[in-house]
């Protein structure tokens, strides 16, 4: 009989102390991500207000050593946070993430499928799945100019003008 077999389930078993301190570094690693963010970008992650005043503390700490105790403090705060739910809307907002390189490949796809020989469908599915979108003229005039740039294999200006309207359509509908 081992000291495990004692326990009935999995989520039982005590946690090693090398498992705790993994845990501790991982979330004082995300509070160490968030502080690059920006005030804007911070507006954008739910938290609680203790932990959205520790992160405005950490903008007035200069010195090393007080910014590593510190580090550790938001590490505490945010073993109380849903740290998961924070992680994802972090990893939107990093460009090496999985989750920002996804989002970012998902708009080229959408880009390049309103340009497509079949737009006009493309055009009403997409605004069927985003009916938040105000300027539909203005859509449909860079999906037009952009078609005229992909004939002429020319300048990519209004592509480029296309998928910012798009990422910033999707970004106002996550909340970004």
């Amino acid at each position: 009989m081992t000291d495990f077999d004692q326990y009935e389930n999995e989520d039982e078993i005590p946690k090693s102390k090398t498992q705790i301190k993994r845990e501790v570094e991982a979330l004082q690693d995300l509070g160490k991500k968030m502080l690059g963010l920006s005030k804007n970008q911070l507006k954008k992650v739910d938290m609680s207000e203790t932990l959205r005043e520790a992160f405005v503390e950490a903008g007035r700490i200069k010195k090393h050593e007080a910014m590593r105790r510190h580090l550790q403090y938001i590490g505490r705060v945010m073993r109380t946070e849903d740290h998961e739910a924070i992680a994802q809307r972090v990893a939107l907002f990093d460009s090496t993430s999985a989750a920002y390189n996804k989002l970012f490949h998902q708009l080229e796809i959408k880009r390049d499928t309103l340009i497509g020989e079949n737009s006009k469908e493309a055009l009403s599915k997409f605004l069927d799945e985003n009916p938040e979108i105000e300027d539909i003229q203005l859509l449909r005039q860079l999906i037009r100019l952009s078609q005229k740039e992909a004939l002429q294999e020319s300048k990519t200006t209004n592509r480029k003008k296309l998928f910012r309207f798009l990422r910033e359509a999707e970004e106002k509908r996550l909340g970004l």
